[in-house]
């Protein structure tokens, strides 16, 4: 992406089944759970670089014995040092007592981090502060075994201050408003609920309260937890959690926005925001891990038995296509195939702009995560001539000479390495000019591949949100290279709406196709709209979410994409660049036919998968015209 956004947090759970000396017999190690978290989370770094979190739970140790570990991290290479941290002790027995390695009783009373229950959480920041008390996971202790609670997720909730208010209304004093802080207090009320009904009734039966703990321990109802506390959840989550005796749960929303997968056999338990790091590191085919059903959490006991439970009623499956255009790693075998259908649907649109003229026209890309697409791209327009060249043999009506066939054999298209990502630029330069002028410069380009004044110059890039980078940087750079026409052409459609789900594109002053159609609502005099969908906006900010409709897509409606599209070309161009300039997008039907099972559009059609996505909406209508600079949930 030309513009990178933060997004979704990724999340890695183990569970392992055996006693710890099996692994160490095994595989020769005593810290199998730990490397294979450390994988997990390396092979997510992708998700989250603001910080990173680990916690352990042991199982078994007597009392006195410290069993939850925790450790977390917003250093700039957050993995890292997290497991740097872990590890400084293993490589301090290394050193001076090397047998104690090989001694895993003893690293489990005396060592941190040696349990058989791992939770670890990737954060990219969206919203809030990233000082080491927002990172996950969180904890909240308490001396019964069974009311500790660690908590790690994926996600963003809509209605926090709702769910703010129960809690108070409940008597509590939650001394934070976020939604990080609010999930933990609701989810730990109703586990210490659970706690005093089982009291209750074993109380009632004439047992100790010694015996009543253990009864606890084997009688905990997590679905029971789970369904009541997420009963008033508006929003996208994967939710992963340990309760101190050794319960754990990965819980994944109704309508199945955010990703979750598992796997398991008899020695472990994975679970993961994204497939492939499964895959890779556990070496298994694919075709063994399973996804979270939305609306099911996955249940692990802590005696080792794990179930998929639903803990809510399944909505209409709205999973991210956002992760298959951008976020989530393309290694995954049908992320990869998704990203090159969306590339290869893009070329009707794309030789329509450049009118067919293959032979004036160079196709690149714009690094990184555009790549796949690309490769997409470059097939269908290889397929594509192809065909003309069949078509141009089979209407001869003689023997072609050589150099008629080197003719037809010319029609082929031209790729191209144009656009070299540099390294970032931080620069304390204040005045705008200046400023852009150095920003242009985190992209560089290759020179001598363009013939000026005469080529057409196509750069493929997943997606353009805000439209910033391009007019400060790309569209500029690579005016240098004096192509006849740039054209820019994203794998996805028009992002016109925010998101509230986990990704960085809350407001909708920032978006440049909402940019665009206010500019030309204006220039059409149609400015009436606007305040007719404030109006309706305002009428409607008290309501209850269930009553909310979705105003802002009568912004839209006046105007073709076409339109919008052209809108946005000369919004993103420079006054400083001579070339033509043309934005093409993907369209919601093409986006649908290459991606089939992730139907979540929300920020492309304004229909949001929960009734707090139309609130937010609205919100940040309000906020636009009155001029507030702030997220809208």
């Amino acid at each position: 992406m030309s513009e990178p956004i933060k997004h979704e947090c990724g999340i890695a759970f183990i569970r392992l089944l055996k006693p710890l000396e099996y692994y160490l017999g095994k595989y020769g190690t005593s810290l199998y759970g730990l490397n294979k978290l450390q994988l997990l989370m390396e092979k997510q770094h992708n998700r989250g670089q603001d910080g990173a979190g680990v916690a352990s739970i042991k199982l078994g140790l007597p009392p006195g014995k410290k069993y939850i570990n925790r450790v977390r991290s917003n250093t700039s290479t957050p993995i890292k040092d997290v497991f740097d941290q872990i590890f400084t002790p293993f490589r301090q027995l290394r050193d001076d007592h090397p047998h104690r390695l090989n001694d895993v009783q003893w690293l489990k009373e005396n060592i941190d981090f040696t349990g058989e229950i791992f939770l670890g959480h990737l954060r990219y920041g969206t919203y809030g502060k990233n000082s080491i008390q927002n990172l996950h996971p969180f904890l909240r202790e308490n001396n019964w075994k069974t009311r500790n609670l660690v908590l790690a997720g994926n996600f963003n909730l809509t209605n926090v201050d709702e769910l703010f208010k129960t809690l108070v209304d409940l008597g509590q004093y939650p001394v934070e408003t976020s939604d990080t802080v609010t999930v933990l207090e609701r989810i730990g009320h109703f586990v210490d609920e659970e706690n005093e009904r089982l009291f209750r009734e074993f109380k009632a039966k004439g047992y100790s309260k010694k015996e009543i703990t253990d009864f606890i321990i084997t009688h905990f109802d997590l679905k029971r937890v789970l369904t009541r506390a997420a009963s008033k959840w508006d929003g996208g989550y994967v939710m992963a959690g340990i309760i101190g005796h050794g319960d754990a749960f990965v819980m994944r929303d109704p309508a199945g926005i955010r990703p979750a997968y598992f796997y398991a056999d008899d020695e472990i338990i994975v679970a993961t925001s994204e497939r492939p790091v499964i895959q890779t590191t556990l070496n298994i085919k694919p075709q063994k891990i399973e996804e979270i059903p939305p609306a099911h959490f996955l249940q692990v006991k802590s005696n080792g038995e794990w179930s998929l439970q639903q803990f809510a009623e399944t909505a209409p499956i709205r999973a991210c296509s956002f992760e298959r255009i951008y976020f989530s790693r393309g290694t995954d075998q049908d992320i990869y195939r998704e990203r090159k259908q969306l590339g290869r649907l893009l070329m009707p649109s794309i030789l329509k702009v450049i009118e067919y003229d293959l032979e004036n026209t160079v196709f690149s890309y714009i690094p990184n995560t555009a790549a796949v697409a690309f490769q997409g791209l470059m097939e269908a327009l290889s397929e594509f001539c192809d065909e003309k060249r069949k078509e141009k043999v089979l209407a001869l009506d003689h023997i072609p000479s050589t150099t008629e066939i080197d003719k037809i054999f010319e029609i082929k298209p031209r790729f191209e390495r144009i656009a070299v990502k540099d390294i970032k630029i931080r620069t304390f330069i204040t005045e705008d000019e200046q400023r852009d002028d150095l920003v242009a410069h985190v992209y560089d380009v290759t020179y001598g591949a363009i013939r000026a004044g005469i080529d057409n110059l196509v750069v493929l890039d997943d997606s353009i949100v805000r439209g910033t980078t391009l007019r400060r940087s790309i569209i500029r750079i690579l005016d240098r290279l004096e192509p006849k026409h740039i054209i820019v052409a994203s794998s996805a459609p028009q992002i016109r709406y925010p998101d509230c789900y986990g990704i960085d594109m809350a407001k909708l002053s920032d978006l440049i196709a909402f940019k665009a159609a206010i500019e030309l609502l204006k220039e059409t005099h149609q400015a009436h709209i606007i305040n007719q969908v404030y109006r309706m906006a305002k009428a409607q900010e008290n309501l209850p979410k269930e009553e909310i409709k979705n105003p802002v897509k009568k912004i839209y409606e006046p105007f073709s994409d076409e339109e919008i599209s052209d809108k946005i070309s000369q919004l993103v161009k420079n006054h400083q660049v001579k070339s033509k300039i043309s934005i093409v997008f993907q369209t919601v039907d093409h986006l649908h036919q290459a991606i089939p099972h992730h139907l979540g559009d929300w920020y492309f059609t304004g229909n949001y998968p929960t009734p707090g996505g139309n609130k937010v909406a609205n919100k940040s209508f309000i906020n636009f015209i009155e001029g507030k600079n702030e997220r809208s949930y």
